[in-house]
């Protein structure tokens, strides 16, 4: 009997963080579809993000490569166009890969028209069958959102103010949407639609929930489900002056990071916001995400009704986390964790897959290994310019030989305080990078042209006090510098690297 090729659907919910799941330990997180897909997988406790804010990391992601050999390093850096990234390599193995959401995306100029549009705003990766585009400026929601009678603002943004009348003090008040009109239920009812005529033939979809990014004003009743005085306090130091007293980059993301750029409405710098308003906003996020969750669990009961979960692998991720208050930031910026820790479950159907069913990996995984992992899956070998491996391995509960030791992101800063930052700190432009290295024992902040930073994970596992200049740890230092350089000598560009020619001809040696 002909077997039908498997399917795959890729959910990459924006702006997670791995400790907002239920299972994975978070009391207050109302998570229970998520938290079935645990269950039936495997749930990833140490993976990250290669970069931030969305576009670097959206480029590991589809790529399969690190930020420094893919070199989107912003929003609005331009992707190669030799990159071969993840719908390519779906249509050569016969799908039509679908995509809901967005890739943050921009062409190369050097085979671009410089009058094309797209040199305005960021575009979708070429390749997709787009079924839902919320690209930004939105306008494919806004003009759906128009039509179920809502007035229009001059952005997606200006929606989420704060409507007249009064609030309950305990909760930031609600969007002015309804419930079944909102971005997060108008992509799950894209997925249905998709899901609902292709029960009989196989599929490849990459399904993005925006939420929950900011803006952190969900609908009601999601703005009310948890209580902001349930939540654990921030992780920070005592002051932002303090925690900014850390090192220069720290100290100028302090004195320009906006609220707005978590609450949209909300003035002044995240650096003053009062323990309350971390809370409302930390409850915000969690009704958020809670959302998502419930409209995914929509469709993985559709799935379960039409008999494709068991021939449908599942990989659930996020491009980036969310300061959410610590070390009195918000949003994506600088090296800390919270930014880059993102949660990684892997559902693989087959029956060799049973006996892992519900547990967790401690390894360190990275979103690079999430390309390769759907290619194992699809039959195909790990492309050579992939970085990453695939973590089906783990799924039949083995860990692949040689599997790395330490987790790795990249952070380049030029964008920040307006494109100024080199003038604000003194340094090169092209200086505005640093790179990351976090051990189970410790975490190595290596930035170009600033000083390095060293944190004692064993004594210090909120990343508050630098090391990096006390003698007692120049040998660790030392280590992790060391690390740092193999990591990039190693996994530098290998796209060509084992080609060479010979007497007959073209050869190429595998590493």
């Amino acid at each position: 009997m002909h077997r039908q090729p498997p399917n795959v659907l890729l959910v990459v919910i924006d702006q997670l963080r791995a400790d907002a799941l239920r299972c994975a330990g978070h009391l207050q997180a109302v998570t229970p579809h998520i938290d079935r897909l645990a269950a039936r997988g495997v749930l990833f406790r140490q993976h990250y993000a290669q970069g931030s804010p969305c576009g670097p990391s959206r480029a590991s992601l589809h790529t399969g490569m690190y930020v420094m050999n893919h070199r989107v390093i912003t929003n609005d850096a331009p992707t190669a166009a030799h990159l071969k990234t993840m719908p390519a390599y779906a249509r050569e193995l016969g799908y039509e890969p679908a995509l809901i959401g967005y890739t943050t995306t921009v062409p190369d100029p050097r085979q671009t028209a410089a009058r094309d549009p797209r040199f305005t705003t960021n575009s979708i990766a070429g390749g997709w069958n787009i079924v839902r585009d919320f690209e930004d400026p939105r306008e494919h929601y806004l003009a759906w959102l128009s039509g179920q009678g809502y007035e229009i603002p001059g952005s997606y943004e200006e929606l989420f103010r704060p409507g007249p009348g009064e609030h309950d003090p305990r909760w930031f008040p609600p969007a002015p949407i309804a419930a079944e009109h909102t971005d997060t239920a108008w992509c799950a009812e894209g997925a249905l639609d998709y899901l609902r005529i292709r029960t009989t033939r196989p599929w490849f979809l990459h399904l993005g929930f925006f939420r929950p990014h900011p803006p952190l004003m969900p609908s009601a009743p999601w703005h009310r489900l948890v209580d902001p005085a349930d939540l654990p306090l921030p992780v920070r130091a005592g002051s932002a002056e303090a925690e900014a007293a850390v090192h220069p980059l720290t100290r100028l993301i302090l004195d320009t990071m906006k609220v707005k750029s978590a609450m949209y409405w909300m003035p002044g710098l995240a650096r003053e916001l009062e323990l309350a308003d971390v809370a409302r906003m930390r409850a915000a996020y969690l009704g958020l995400l809670a959302e998502v969750d419930h409209h995914l669990g929509r469709i993985l009961d559709l799935l379960e009704r039409s008999g494709q979960l068991e021939r449908t692998l599942i990989v659930l991720t996020s491009d980036h986390g969310e300061q959410l208050g610590d070390h009195h930031l918000v949003a994506k910026r600088g090296y800390f964790p919270q930014s880059y820790h993102v949660p990684c479950i892997v559902v693989d159907p087959r029956p060799e897959a049973d006996a892992t069913r519900g547990t967790q990996v401690q390894a360190f995984t990275e979103n690079v290994d999430i390309l390769p992992t759907v290619l194992d899956w699809l039959g195909q070998a790990r492309p050579r310019p992939c970085n990453g491996r695939s973590l089906l391995p783990f799924t039949r509960g083995h860990t692949p030989a040689g599997w790395r030791t330490e987790a790795h992101w990249e952070y380049d800063f030029r964008d920040l305080a307006g494109g100024l930052a080199h003038e604000r700190l003194g340094i090169a432009r092209d200086d505005c990078s640093l790179a990351v290295l976090r051990s189970g024992q410790a975490a190595y902040v290596h930035c170009a042209a600033l000083p390095p930073l060293l944190f004692d994970l064993q004594r210090d596992p909120h990343w508050l006090h630098d090391v990096s200049g006390d003698p007692a740890y120049r040998e660790l230092a030392l280590h992790m510098a060391r690390r740092m350089l193999d990591w990039r000598l190693s996994e530098a560009d290998r796209t060509l690297t084992g080609y060479a020619i010979s007497d007959e001809g073209l050869r190429h040696f595998d590493a």
